[in-house]
């Protein structure tokens, strides 16, 4: 079977950050995250005899009539994209494009939103199927078995028999992630995908779970897709790294699990990392909770031995009653110790920040800014990275946003406007205008002379300059994003 897994290049305010993506944001300066688990699909599709074609027209700069043009030369027998909430119904009308050239061609929407909304996408547009969960490499592959005449369809499935939308039942996450093949870094253009922060080249990167071991924050994407937590093994992670130094030459490392494991695990990965010698070939980063910081201290050092540059945590809100109310399950006081435990080993810290939550005042908005540019400004944060709350269908905040009417829009028709070019929800006592000038001043904490003046004594070397250079390359842009308020 012709298999096309695509991203289409999108029409909008620039580059859409929609792979491997929690939220969905158009970036000013384009950052270009590796959609591993899609990655994966194509791999192990591949390994299964299907002709896989990977087609990124994001992260390629390739137009969209190159995409409709590759489609009427390859003929493919399946379309298969990875949708968001945003950009959903310009999927919808690129299914519609699809048809258009051959109706024998199948199509295949995936992702949080037809997740949470299946029928929706199979009612507004002719998609074939609708894939949901997050494990699109073993969905995918079953689907495409099935198709060939090879097995039944996996659960979780959507399609169209005798007029009527059906489906194979509830998906379930039980695929064993250590039977997985390493990503065919070749066959899915790995070298096309980064991030602004990135340090030395090349840059790749790994996932060692899927996707958080706490998976339970309210307002997160990804509980809809992956509900339940799975990780690989220690050794699984460590010959994988090992793989991409010794083929590619990698020198820097991003796992995009959404918490890397903690506790045992990380112990035994960080030593592993200096038995093998990796740690002195490879910078290494992740996402990682506060919490875990602040219960294993002890760790910290080793991290640093082990190659550890730089961890991306969530502070989200300085109140604590909005942590509780978003199922954070931590307390502000972990997050500031967890800064400077963090910091004082060595290793880097970037910050998430939200704003525009319906519940907080204007004072509490304030005050998040304010232990923002603190950590900041003290010099226990590297980065910042600030967002909107946007309530995305599947997730707790948003049944509960529908609940209370928080939402400032009709969701089913304006899905579009979910795109953090302003506020989705209703605040108490700020404007759309005010929320968005918080996301733009607390970019600007990187802009203070006590920042800057530490930024620029860490210089070491032209490798450090260039990513200083370029990190205040991506905060103006980052201003610049927050500034494109819909009227």
């Amino acid at each position: 079977m012709k298999i096309i897994i695509a991203y289409p290049k999108l029409s909008g305010k620039g580059s859409p950050m929609l792979t491997q993506n929690r939220q969905f944001q158009w970036m000013s300066i384009g950052s270009y995250i590796y959609p591993l688990v899609t990655a994966s699909a194509a791999t192990i599709l591949d390994q299964a005899g299907h002709d896989v074609l990977w087609y990124d027209g994001i992260a390629a700069s390739l137009s969209y009539e190159h995409f409709l043009n590759t489609i009427r030369q390859e003929q493919p027998d399946l379309v298969v994209m990875e949708t968001k909430t945003p950009v959903v119904k310009l999927h919808w009308s690129i299914v519609k494009d699809i048809k258009a050239i051959s109706p024998e061609i199948r199509t295949v929407l995936m992702g949080d939103h037809v997740t949470a909304l299946p029928e929706e996408s199979m009612n507004n547009c002719p998609v074939d199927f609708i894939l949901t969960g997050g494990d699109y490499d073993f969905s995918l592959r079953a689907m495409a078995d099935a198709l060939s005449g090879r097995g039944d369809m996996p659960r979780g499935i959507y399609y169209r028999q005798d007029g009527a939308v059906r489906n194979t039942g509830h998906f379930v996450l039980d695929g064993d992630l250590n039977e997985l093949p390493f990503i065919n870094r070749d066959l899915t253009r790995a070298e096309l995908y980064f991030e602004k922060w990135k340090k030395r080249e090349p840059f790749r990167y790994t996932m060692a779970g899927r996707d958080c071991q706490w998976g339970k924050c309210s307002f997160c994407s990804w509980t809809t897709t992956f509900p339940t937590f799975r990780r690989r093994t220690v050794n699984s992670l460590l010959d994988e790294i090992e793989m991409l130094v010794d083929r590619y030459g990698v020198r820097e490392i991003f796992d995009d699990t959404g918490n890397f494991p903690a506790g045992t695990w990380l112990k035994e990965f960080c030593e592993g990392m200096i038995q093998r010698g990796l740690n002195k070939k490879i910078l290494f980063s992740c996402n990682m909770r506060f919490d875990f910081l602040v219960r294993q201290p002890e760790l910290l050092p080793l991290m640093k031995k082990a190659g550890f540059r730089k961890m991306k945590s969530g502070l989200e809100s300085a109140n604590q009653a909005t942590l509780d109310r978003i199922k954070k399950n931590i307390k502000v006081e972990h997050i500031v110790e967890g800064c400077r435990l963090a910091t004082e080993a060595g290793i880097d810290i970037q910050l998430t920040v939200m704003v525009g939550y319906p519940w907080e005042s204007r004072d509490d908005a304030v005050r998040t800014l304010d232990l923002a540019r603190d950590l900041m400004a003290r010099g226990h944060a590297e980065m910042l990275q600030s967002t909107v709350v946007v309530p995305y269908p599947g997730t707790p905040l948003f049944k509960e946003a529908v609940e209370k009417d928080w939402i400032r829009f009709k969701p089913v028709d304006s899905w579009e406007r979910y795109d953090m070019t302003e506020p989705v929800l209703i605040t108490p006592d700020m404007e759309p205008e005010e929320i968005m000038k918080l996301c733009s001043d607390i970019y600007k904490s990187f802009m203070t002379p006590r920042f800057v003046l530490r930024q620029i004594m860490n210089v070491r070397s032209m490798e450090d300059l260039s990513y200083l250079m370029r990190g205040g390359k991506a905060v103006i842009g980052h201003i610049l994003d927050f500034a494109k308020i819909r009227a």
